[in-house]
């Protein structure tokens, strides 16, 4: 794997009693670019192309990705190995880090957590391991509160422990455009995936809490767009309507391999809700394996700051 040197960010040790490296993976939707900019650490996540093994932003981009898939080449997702893991730890503990927080996707949706937390136990409490039940879009909203909690001197316990206790405090909906990378994942029996397929369903599936549950169907695009706006509202109105949309992570996401469609996509909900600051990131190659091409999503969080 390519050697990745972070930094962290504004932050000074001389000022803050314990420099806490905050640690993702690209899982988040956040780029090791991103990342160093950011002052955050980002592990490429894998993913095996027709056979072969690459690493998302280091082997291979989004965009090669959904048009590999576009193409019927057989994709699948994969873990990363251990040692790779803690390499980027160790790396961390030579910049100057005095702890670590490492905020995988959740337990629910993937054995990486689990295995990041084995990992763990050989660090003397050093490394704290965040399992808020996010991914995505939401992952990324914890990995930004986790680095302004570090840059106000909390160390990583109390980050862990804010961070898993406002695990709730978001939502996503995301509307696949075909159940065949669901199904091959054993996500959604052949029979449903086949059965949706030949009467043009859209499937709208809720990400809330580290459950993936189905919320509904919808048929044709405009639809979907339509039913994923109207879902977004009511959870704004009423699970979070003592929320100021300022404290609020509005964000929109997909698949899409024609950046157009992203824009689109991204401008029809920020004109449904102009209060808010809607931002759009690319569904991480992990994630699309699963979803398949012109996936959409919306999504919130709360966030810290």
């Amino acid at each position: 794997m390519e050697p990745i040197t972070p930094y962290f960010g504004i932050r000074k040790k001389e000022d803050l009693p314990f420099m806490v490296a905050v640690i993702t993976d690209t899982n988040s939707g956040m780029s090791v670019q991103e990342g160093r900019e950011k002052g955050v650490y980002v592990l490429p996540m894998p993913v095996i192309v027709n056979g072969q093994g690459l690493t998302e932003g280091v082997d291979i981009t989004h965009e090669e990705l959904y048009r590999a898939m576009a193409e019927g080449v057989p994709v699948h997702t994969s873990q990363p190995s251990p040692t790779d893991v803690t390499e980027l730890w160790e790396q961390a503990f030579k910049d100057g880090a005095d702890q670590i927080v490492y905020i995988p996707m959740s337990s629910s949706l993937s054995s990486s957590c689990s295995a990041a937390q084995n990992l763990a136990e050989k660090y003397d409490g050093r490394v704290f391991v965040v399992d808020n039940k996010r991914i995505s879009v939401t992952q990324r909203s914890s990995v930004l509160d986790a680095l302004y909690l570090s840059k106000l001197g909390k160390d990583a316990e109390e980050i862990r422990q804010r961070l898993e206790k406002s695990a709730f405090d978001a939502s996503i909906y995301i509307c696949v455009s075909t159940l065949k990378y669901l199904k091959s994942s054993n996500r959604v029996t052949a029979a449903g995936a086949s059965l949706a397929t030949a009467m043009g369903l859209h499937p709208v599936l809720n990400i809330r809490g580290g459950k993936l549950d189905a919320q509904c169907v919808t048929r044709g695009d405009k639809h979907s767009q339509k039913t994923l706006i109207h879902l977004m509202e009511a959870d704004l109105e009423k699970r979070f309507r003592f929320i100021p949309p300022e404290a609020i992570d509005l964000c929109t996401a997909g698949t899409f391999a024609d950046p157009k469609n992203a824009e689109e996509w991204n401008e029809r909900v920020q004109k449904a809700f102009p209060k808010y600051r809607v931002t759009y990131h690319p569904l991480s190659c992990s994630i699309a394996c699963h979803v398949g091409n012109d996936s959409l999503a919306v999504a919130m969080a709360i966030r810290e700051s």
